[in-house]
Parts: C-alpha cells; structure tokens; sequence
C-alpha cells in the first residue's frame, strides 16, 4: 500500500477512536472542604464567591491583636467552676452568661487590670444578688409586672411569655421551686395552697403574699411609706449590715431573710470572739461554745465577711471540736476552711492540711483523700505536721503498724484527738497480724510496747474486750496471749472495725 497508514489503522476504526474524548472525565465528583468561620468567603453583588481552603486567613484575622488575660483573671474564672463554689439555685449556663458579661465589660473599658479580681464577687453570688434585690423589692423588676426590659430580652423570653403571664414570677423562680426562705435553710414538707382567683388578679395576689413574707426583714413592707431611704438602700445591698450590738447571741437556723438588727457587725464580733475564747478557759461548757460559734458563724456569712478573722474564727472551732470529738462540727469547719485558704486570707493551712490527711484516714474516704494529697505543695511537705500525717498514710499503706504506732506516740499539734479515733482499729489490724506471725503465743508486754499502749493492765482489757479470758494464759510469771487460737476472733473484729465510717456532717 502506498498510504502511510497502519493496517491496524484502517478507515473502519476511525469511527470506533472517534468515540473516546481526548481526555477522561474523572472517577469521582469533587465536593468543595467545609471551610472554618475565619474564611467565610465574602457576597459580591449578590454571587458568593468560594475560596479555597488552603488559603491563609485574611489580613484583618492576622492583624487583630489577641488578648491576653492576666493571672488573676484566669485565677478568677478557675474560681467560679471550682465545685466547692458551685450554687445548687444556679445553673452553669447562668453562671458562664454572667462570667462572659463581666469579663467583656472589664476587657471593653481597658479594667483588666484595673479591677481587684480576687475580691471580686463570684458570678454566682452576683445572680443571687440580683434575685435578692428582687426578691426584697418586687415593684423595681420588670418581672413583677411581667415585660422584658428589652427588645432582645422579648425575643430571648419568648418561649416562656405564657407561662410568666400565668404565675408571674421569673423563670428561675419556677425552675427552682422554692422559696426563698428554702434557699436560706432546708426545704420544708408545708405546702401552701393554689390561689383559685381570675388570671387578671393572681400576679397582684403573688406580690402581695411575697411583700407579707418579707414585713419581718424591716418592720414594714418594701412599699410601705414607713419605711426609711437608708432601709430600702440596705435591702438593695445584697449583704447584711449588722447593727445588733449584743455580744452574746444564740444560734437560730435562719427560715427568712435576716433582720440587720439581729445581725452583729464585725467590730462587735472581734468583741465577742475574745468573750468565748476566756469562757471556754474558764468554763469549759462545749454545748454553750458550739452554740455561741455557730451563731458568729452565721452573722459572718450574711454580711459576706472573708477575712483573716473569718479563717480564725473558723480554726478556734475546728480546733475545739476536735478536742471534744465532735468530728460532724469540725468537718463543717474544715470544709470552709478550704475555701477560705484557696482565697489567702492567712491562717494556718498546713496545719488543717495535716488535719485533713487524718481525717480521711479515719474516714476511710479515699477519693477525698486522693483531693487531700492533690493539695499538698512541695513547700507543705516541708512542714512536721504534714510530714507526720503523710508518713502515718505510708506506715498503713504498706501494713508497717511498728512505724505507725511510733508516730501515734509523737504527734504534733491536735493530730492525736485525730488518731485517738482510729488507733483501736488499727490495734486490731496489728493483732491479726501478730496471731499469725507469733505462735503459739507472745508475751502481753511485746503487745504493750508494740502498740503503743500505756501498761500491761492497759493491753489485756483491750484483748478482753475483743476476744474471751481463755486466750490469755499466766506462764513463767508472766500474760502469753495465744495466738494460735486468737486469729479467727481478730480477723472477725478487724472487719467489722473497718466498715465505712458514717459521720454526721461530712460532706
């Protein structure tokens, strides 16, 4: 052939290669990468036109200065989530709501730095507050009269108009069901019953049974003409300022709002705290003290007091109460004390530290104990009353009841009214033990020197107690307990001495 065509490329195949593109369409559809919210692609005339995803952000993201919080505003935002801050009647979108306000408003007017973040009040105790103030002065809240105080709080509101038309209260208030009296004191069983009046009446009902409630906080209700500018300013306060002068006052669980007349202030407190200091002295009367504490106590906590007075009045209680062995009490005390040391308001912290570590050893609470340990710093350590608690939580950890029983007899501060309350348990430990380690018996003055009891007479009236009169036998002058035949009868007293302990008043 004189043409320079193939004879595989005859005119017969031309129509068969004519029926493939030059260029295969791809396998697979392509989907556009979601893109973040800094590279939103930008409207123009009305068409949207997609950026790629690979692109970086756009000069205005990259020059936007980031602001960086000082400590103590990150010191004051770890405060507000910390559990032992947390208020049952707020929830945490409240709480986040309110902390995101003040930190933007501090961060809008340049007061980072300017505001005093430690002392600032909690997010938490700011909606108190607020619901306070409502609570004790209804006609000043756009709640009473049931209207938004905005546009945007209408539409925010929106979901529960028909409902606030109906029980003219806030959301809160129904959310919470309960009174205010109940977020002062524990919830009563008293039911109260429905108001059956018209829908027109029953808001104008609701405000006058909460005006009633509250004629006690000032002799008078919060729209009565009697009542003074200077009262209607405290009542908006928040906190009580006490104005009772009386040193001596009885402890009353509060079931209203406090009265300011029955409330001392703080110089009449630092008076009184020196006149239960001498009586304890002299008297010793614990349920008279207990009563008076928990009375100075309570005029602190309504007027918000925290001070280094607050932390003393707290330690001189805790410290009593553990001398008299009423641990429900204490534990009250150190539970507030851990707040108070977290705010470094003075005190003695590795003191009560060391307390704690005791405390929970008896208790047996170990999650509270892994906390307790989480606490102690590198500086904590290298206090004696610390290290003491920290080696006596060794010596049982690994069953050392010879080391455990040498810091029983050399223990510093009040940590021995603290071991009192666990060292018989631990004996028993120490005996079952000792049943199969010394057989067929051991001498009653090893057990004595041992474990840390004071004689002889001592060690066989604690064995009597636990065990019967057969297993202490007379031999070469001197008492043998036999161990041989006491293992059962101890490791029986052993198990049920360490049951859970149950205190009333832990938390």
């Amino acid at each position: 052939m004189s043409s320079s065509i193939p004879p595989w490329r005859s005119t017969a195949s031309a129509p068969l290669l004519s029926a493939f593109p030059a260029a295969a369409a791809p396998a697979y559809i392509p989907v556009q990468a979601r893109r973040s919210l800094a590279n939103h692609s930008k409207p123009t005339h009305g068409i949207v036109t997609s950026q790629p995803t690979t692109q970086s952000a756009s000069p205005e993201t990259e020059d936007r200065p980031r602001v960086q919080f000082p400590p103590p505003v990150r010191s004051y935002v770890q405060r507000c989530f910390a559990p032992e801050n947390q208020v049952a009647s707020v929830s945490i979108p409240e709480m986040q709501e309110k902390l995101k306000q003040v930190i933007t408003d501090a961060a809008q007017n340049d007061k980072l730095g300017l505001i005093d973040w430690d002392r600032l009040p909690l997010p938490q105790t700011m909606i108190q507050n607020e619901r306070n103030k409502i609570l004790a002065n209804p006609s000043s809240s756009n709640w009473a009269y049931g209207q938004p105080s905005s546009p945007g709080d209408a539409r925010k509101r929106k979901s529960t108009d028909a409902h606030q038309s109906e029980t003219g209260s806030p959301p809160w208030r129904k959310a919470n069901r309960n009174r205010f009296e109940d977020r002062v004191t524990h919830p009563t069983t008293e039911k109260k019953p429905r108001i059956t009046v018209d829908q027109s009446s029953k808001s104008k009902a609701n405000l006058e049974m909460r005006r009633k409630r509250f004629e006690g906080v000032g002799g008078a209700s919060p729209s009565s003409p009697a009542r003074s500018p200077t009262q209607t300013a405290e009542a908006n306060q928040g906190p009580v300022v006490g104005r009772c002068q009386t040193l001596e006052k009885n402890y009353f669980r509060l079931t209203s709002a406090p009265n300011p007349d029955s409330v001392r202030p703080l110089p009449v407190l630092q008076k009184a705290l020196d006149l239960l200091k001498k009586k304890w002295r002299n008297e010793g009367n614990y349920g008279y003290i207990c009563d008076q504490f928990k009375s100075l106590r309570q005029d602190l906590t309504v007027q918000h007091i925290r001070n280094e007075f607050t932390v003393n009045v707290y330690e001189i209680h805790a410290r009593i109460a553990l001398e008299k062995g009423d641990l429900g009490e204490y534990n009250q005390c150190q539970t507030q004390l851990r707040v108070l040391y977290a705010q470094q308001l003075g005190g003695h912290p590795t003191e009560f530290k060391a307390y704690r570590i005791l405390y929970f050893i008896y208790t047996r609470n170990w999650t509270a104990m892994n906390d307790a340990l989480a606490d102690v710093t590198a500086e904590d350590k290298k206090d004696l009353a610390v290290q003491h608690a920290l080696n006596v939580r060794s010596a049982l950890a690994l069953g050392n009841y010879h080391r455990f029983f040498q810091l029983y007899l050399d223990t510093p501060n009040m940590g021995a009214y603290l071991m009192d309350m666990f060292v018989d348990r631990e004996r028993l430990s120490a005996l079952a033990t000792m049943c199969r380690a010394y057989k067929p018996d051991v001498n009653i003055r090893f057990i004595t020197e041992e474990l840390g009891f004071e004689s002889d007479e001592q060690t066989a009236r604690f064995i009597l107690d636990n065990s019967s009169a057969e297993l202490l036998e007379e031999k070469n002058g001197a008492v043998r307990l036999l161990t041989g035949q006491a293992g059962t009868l101890f490791d029986q007293a052993k198990a049920a001495a360490h049951r859970v302990v149950d205190i009333k008043g832990q938390i």
